[in-house]
């Protein structure tokens, strides 16, 4: 890949013929693709991702979303707690994903969840996922709140996850039944928040969290009083949310 890159013992840069945008983003589609045919990359979702300074800028340059963790790039997503109040109690919709999605198959997951793709915003991934995974309408979808991000660095098969998740909550109502509209999701689940609390905790069985979720759910335990803050583990727990950069390595 001499015509795409230079490397030095400290940097790895852009070759100088590659000054814009539209040709950094031709270069690293050829390697996006060599690297898919080399079997170093999950399953090809021909979906690009902007690779640039923080969402929402003009991109350096557009990346196939198989390749963002190889590359350690730093990627957004959307997701959403569904919620239900039922007999003054909070319940909370979990979705199954398909056991044919390349990550974390079988898992379970936010009723609603999907990365930020180019020149979508987080308002508009959450109609286009609330519908796909869920079968929410867009204008329930629009009532989603905004409430924060949380971030996640974990190695994985691929690469570097580092992701930042903007957190929404979205009351549905009591008679709402999710259906999933792409195959991505299975089946859908109801439970008390003292079942997803304990749900998110566990490390193995067929009722396994997927990371994002579960941090997605102790941000919405945490913020809603459901952990004291006197609790010996809170400090940690509360951490979770927002680690270090480089804290998973």
């Amino acid at each position: 890949m001499k015509d795409v890159f230079i490397v030095r013992d400290d940097e790895i840069r852009f070759v100088d013929d590659l000054d814009t945008e539209p040709r950094r983003s031709a270069a690293m589609s050829r390697v996006a693709h060599d690297l898919a045919c080399a079997g170093e990359l999950s399953h090809w979702r021909d979906e690009p991702y902007a690779v640039g300074p923080e969402l929402g800028a003009a991109p350096w340059f557009l990346l196939e979303r198989a390749a963002a963790r190889y590359f350690g790039i730093h990627t957004y997503a959307a997701h959403v707690n569904g919620l239900v109040s039922v007999d003054h109690r909070i319940l909370m919709w979990l979705a199954r994903r398909s056991d044919t999605k390349a990550i974390d198959p079988g898992m379970l997951d936010n009723l609603v969840g999907g990365g930020i793709a180019a020149g979508k915003s987080v308002a508009a991934t959450v109609v286009k996922e609330a519908w796909e995974e869920s079968g929410i309408p867009t204008p329930l979808a629009c009532l989603a709140h905004n409430a924060g991000t949380v971030q996640i660095w974990r190695e994985q098969r691929d690469g570097l996850q580092h992701e930042t998740i903007f957190v929404h909550d979205l009351w549905l109502p009591a008679a709402f039944l999710p259906v999933g509209h792409d195959g991505e999701v299975v089946d859908h689940r109801l439970v008390s928040l003292g079942e997803v609390a304990r749900l998110i905790a566990a490390e193995r069985g067929l009722d396994v969290v997927t990371a994002d979720a579960s941090l997605v759910i102790l941000d919405f335990l945490i913020r809603h009083g459901q952990i004291e803050p006197d609790t010996t583990t809170y400090k940690a727990l509360d951490a979770l949310r927002h680690p270090a950069a480089g804290a998973c390595c």
